[in-house]
């Protein structure tokens, strides 16, 4: 005891009030009892307890505090400009910032890759429902085929189920034709050669071809231009130059022999 009277000694200051700022005091009274509690009425193992006492003597500290502080002209409320600088510093927060934005991004990527593996889930999921039902429609048209063909049955449905089946498969590629349209391939060629069309008889004459005579031209149909061996043209000695008729080669003939 003298030990620590002799420390209390050593570093105590006999300074003013307002520069140490000590309180010490027991709980406020409690509100439902009008009593204060003491310590020894406290269980410590009782959380509640304890911390409401604690709440209660920090109470009777700042109602003890205030008015002395006023008195002595201490503010006591912070200022609406307050401004206080963080204890981090910008390169910091810049840091954590990125870290916040790389875990947010992996956390998107993991999201998308589950959407991703729950799609793939439910395509392999309808594709082996749709395999099964097809399996289970070929069984069912064998069976009604075997039962056909031994006597027990008279019914040809299942013809009739694989024609409509068939019809309606071609139905929907006549209806994919139509809805695409031609590829890049028939466009060049319908752009290169045209749309096709009547090609058979396109050079027969007709009855406004017959009677068109615009193009007519005496002299060339009746030998008289130049070079056609006329009269008066220049090729009157290939004229002359002609085919033997069919009784001249025959006698030739028989001459040869």
């Amino acid at each position: 005891q003298d030990g620590l009277k002799q420390c209390l000694a050593e570093f105590r200051q006999q300074l003013a009030w307002v520069e140490r700022l000590d309180v010490t005091l027991g709980p406020v009274a409690d509100p439902v009892s009008q009593s204060a509690s003491t310590s020894d009425a406290v269980d410590p193992e009782n959380d509640f307890q304890r911390e409401m006492s604690f709440y209660r003597q920090a109470q009777a500290a700042v109602l003890e505090a205030l008015p002395r502080l006023r008195k002595l002209q201490v503010p006591t409320r912070r200022p609406d400009d307050y401004f206080a600088e963080m204890a981090k510093s910008d390169q910091q927060m810049q840091k954590i910032r990125q870290k916040l934005k790389s875990k947010q991004e992996a956390m998107e990527r993991s999201e998308k890759a589950k959407q991703l593996r729950a799609m793939r889930k439910y395509g392999k999921k309808v594709q082996v429902e749709i395999l099964q039902r097809r399996q289970k429609e070929k069984k069912n048209m064998l069976n009604a085929v075997k039962k056909y063909q031994k006597g027990l049955s008279d019914k040809l449905d299942f013809l009739d189920e694989e024609q409509t089946s068939s019809q309606g498969n071609k139905k929907g590629n006549a209806s994919q034709r139509t809805k695409k349209g031609p590829n890049a391939k028939r466009r060049y060629k319908n752009q290169k050669f045209g749309f096709g069309g009547k090609k058979k008889g396109s050079k027969w004459n007709t009855k406004e071809s017959v009677n068109d005579v615009s193009s007519f031209q005496s002299k060339v149909a009746h030998n008289k231009g130049p070079g056609k061996g006329g009269r008066g043209g220049k090729g009157g000695k290939k004229a002359l130059n002609k085919r033997p008729g069919k009784r001249a080669r025959q006698k030739m003939k028989n001459r040869a022999r």
